[in-house]
């Protein structure tokens, strides 16, 4: 080896020649003992660990001829051989042009962005995708009768019959339940399972009915006022009563009765769940929210008690991407959807909309809160209102009912969202629109050598 070339070679990295300005001739990008991604061709790399396919070796050509085509397919432009890991710098003036990889970060970076701008939350549809008729439908805000279960049955009460629409026939089937001389139904709820169907009465009686086979399982008489509002937690089906009290029933046995515990000084308007039936959230006439804990309910036991709206609170739903978070919404008299911390037992935020809240939905797949409105002195009145969380922005708004929405209520997919309305028509909306596509997951191997996981440059 010539000497002038061993002193390059040997003088690589010295500080005698960082100090004479080599840049002018040589890149010194990286450490000698860590890989240098900038100077890798990275593409070719990718492609030599990830091509599995067989060789494919042709009998024409000999053996001399593939070890030559080997050759220019194996070998840099300098006729080096090519190497995956490059340890030190190159000149210049031989280095052939290869992408850097802060281009490369660069590019993958925005092509995540563009697809997930084909995701983002679509624009609110201009009309219903359904329209049903409800005639003689309660014009009470107080009641809650309607629910879609889990077997994409939708129940509702329409005065003193009962229907179930199978969203997925478009068959409405009308169900004979037992009432007497001024007696309607004024709760329903579908269990977690859908096997069977709670409907609550104005008399106070409380029944259980088969979803198959269409009858009458059992007739709970617990209560002593209208029972305006039911919860399933599991075989626990929890009640809520004109008569101030709410009641743990289990379905399976014959002394249904768990529990029994007053602390609202009116009617319960409104009851929920959290999705891991760990914590109960109950709304009432006296404008009173209390959180209670499965495990300790009594009616001096209770975890929290939130007292910041002004109305009765009907609305209830626990947020199911933060457990901990619980939005209510204010009568009349209040009109505001405020957020709640349960386990701290504090407000996170409020917003005021200036008409009454008769119900609230979560989407699953997009942070967004859809609110139901009924009166109200502002522009919200008698429509629905989509709000971004956690800033409570609002999105948009849809005024198609001609009165004001009593109930609104989601399908089990999390696409759709039907809203009852006193003007006696049920309105369906394609509102939330399908779920974004995670782009972000990739193969182990993909991982490896991807530019966006990698610490290493």
């Amino acid at each position: 080896m010539e000497p002038n070339l061993w002193e390059l070679q040997s003088d690589w990295y010295s500080p005698t020649r960082l100090r004479s300005n080599p840049t002018a001739q040589f890149d010194f990008p990286g450490d000698r003992f860590i890989p240098n991604r900038s100077l890798m061709d990275l593409d070719q790399a990718h492609s030599l660990l990830t091509n599995r396919t067989k060789p494919n070796r042709n009998s024409d050509f000999g053996e001399l001829y593939r070890r030559k085509l080997e050759d220019q397919l194996t070998l840099d432009s300098q006729g080096n051989p090519f190497r995956m890991l490059v340890f030190r710098g190159s000149p210049k003036s031989s280095r052939r042009s290869i992408r850097c990889v802060d281009e490369m970060r660069r590019d993958e970076a925005e092509e995540l962005h563009s697809k997930n701008n084909k995701y983002q939350f679509r624009s609110l549809p201009k009309g219903e995708a359904r329209i049903l008729d409800a005639p003689n439908i309660k014009n009470d805000f107080y009641m809650n009768i309607m629910d879609w279960g889990n077997n994409n049955i939708l129940a509702v009460a329409l005065g003193s019959d009962l229907y179930l629409w199978n969203s997925k026939t478009k068959r409405v089937e009308k169900k004979l339940v037992q009432v007497g001389e001024n007696d309607y139904p004024t709760s329903v709820a579908w269990s977690n399972d859908a096997k069977l169907l709670a409907v609550g009465f104005v008399d106070s009686k409380l029944q259980l009915w088969d979803a198959e086979t269409s009858k009458l399982v059992r007739s709970l008489e617990d209560h002593t006022g209208r029972v305006g509002t039911v919860a399933w937690n599991g075989h626990i089906l929890t009640s809520g009563s004109q008569d101030k009290s709410i009641i743990n029933h289990d379905a399976r046995v014959r002394n249904n009765v768990v529990s029994r515990f007053e602390a609202h000084t009116e009617e319960i308007c409104g009851l929920k769940w959290s999705e891991g039936g760990k914590m109960l959230a109950s709304g009432g006439n006296e404008n009173h929210i209390y959180i209670w804990e499965s495990s300790k309910m009594s009616s001096s036991n209770f975890l929290h008690r939130f007292t910041g709206h002004r109305a009765a609170v009907k609305a209830l739903a626990w947020c199911p991407y933060q457990s901990e978070v619980l939005a209510s919404g204010g009568g009349t008299n209040d009109g505001s959807i405020k957020l709640w911390n349960s386990q701290k037992g504090t407000c996170i935020s409020s917003i005021e909309t200036k008409a009454q809240i008769c119900g609230l939905e979560w989407n699953r797949h997009h942070k967004v809160l859809l609110s139901g409105h009924g009166f109200g002195n502002g522009e919200l009145g008698n429509q629905l209102c989509l709000w971004r969380y956690p800033s409570l922005t609002k999105m948009g708004d849809l005024k198609r009912h001609a009165s004001r929405i009593l109930h609104v209520s989601q399908s089990p997919d999390g696409l759709t969202v039907v809203s009852a309305g006193a003007d006696e028509t049920l309105r369906f909306w394609d509102i939330f629109g399908p779920p974004r596509v995670d782009h972000t997951k990739l193969s182990d191997l993909d991982a490896l050598l991807s530019l966006k996981t990698s610490p290493i440059r």
